[in-house]
Parts: structure tokens; C-alpha cells; sequence
């Protein structure tokens, strides 16, 4: 097997186990749709729009609005007013939205260290290292627009 073709694989598998039910034993007890909302908010850094967490997220805007809506009903996620624009809506976490993605963290990254328990120390950083550059890579061509 090319070195491409185990990298295919492995993503696949990785694709696979971020199934909703692999994902629920990865974080705390919750409604799991709305982890992707949190996840994209604490990745901006910043009060978001709606248009941006769906972009963030990769859905549409109706999907991402009624994803937003759970979120704002579980309490998690605020509207809020954009300061610079009235007729804009900001969205913000909300403390226990923070909590909530605090706790996710430290459950999926205890499911991480569990899998790498037997792995030296320096594999552990190359993987960190490698798997980000790659990530990062790949992103940057799967957000740019179609070539024409």
C-alpha cells in the first residue's frame, strides 16, 4: 500500500468513527448536534453570525440556523446585538456553553491519550505536529473556491 493510499484509509476510518454515537462517548452528556456550534464559536475566538458558524461548520444556512436554535435553547449560546451593525445578530457562548465545551476537552483529549498511551513521547509530538500541518494544509484546499 502508497503512503497515500494508508493516509486515505486512515482518514476514512477517522471520517468514520466521528459518527454521532462515536462522538456521544467522546463528550459529556448533552445534546451532541450542538457541540459542532460551541466547537465553531471557540474556533473563531469572536461573536460569529449565524452565515459564519454554517460556514464553519459546512452546512447550509437553514442547517446552521436550526442548529443555532438549539444551542440558544439549551442555553448554551446567546444572541446578541453587533454593536457595529444593528441590524446584525452576534453569537456568543454563554458560561455554560464554555463549561460544557471545557468538559468535551478534557474527555476527548483523555480518549486521545488512552489511545497513544503506549507511544514514546516524541511520537506523540511528531504526530501533534504533523497531524496539524496536515490539517491545516488540507483546509486551505478545501476552502478555496473551484478552479475555472
Amino acid at each position: 500500500m502508497t503512503d497515500l493510499a494508508a493516509i486515505e484509509r486512515a482518514m476514512i476510518t477517522i471520517r468514520r468513527s466521528q459518527s454521532r454515537r462515536a462522538l456521544s462517548r467522546l463528550a459529556p452528556e448533552g445534546d451532541q448536534t450542538v457541540f459542532g456550534v460551541l466547537d465553531a464559536l471557540e474556533e473563531l475566538g469572536r461573536p460569529a453570525t449565524v452565515g459564519e458558524v454554517g460556514a464553519a461548520l459546512g452546512v447550509d444556512q437553514p442547517r446552521a440556523s436550526r442548529l443555532v436554535a438549539r444551542a440558544v435553547e439549551q442555553g448554551l449560546v446567546i444572541r446578541q446585538a453587533d454593536q457595529r451593525d444593528g441590524r446584525r445578530t452576534l453569537l456568543a457562548l454563554t458560561g455554560p456553553g464554555r463549561s460544557l465545551l471545557a468538559d468535551a476537552h478534557r474527555s476527548r483529549q483523555e480518549m486521545f491519550s488512552r489511545a497513544m498511551s503506549d507511544w514514546p513521547e516524541a511520537d506523540r509530538e511528531t504526530f501533534a505536529r504533523l497531524l496539524t500541518s496536515f490539517t491545516a494544509a488540507l483546509g486551505a484546499l478545501t476552502d478555496r473556491p473551484p478552479a475555472r
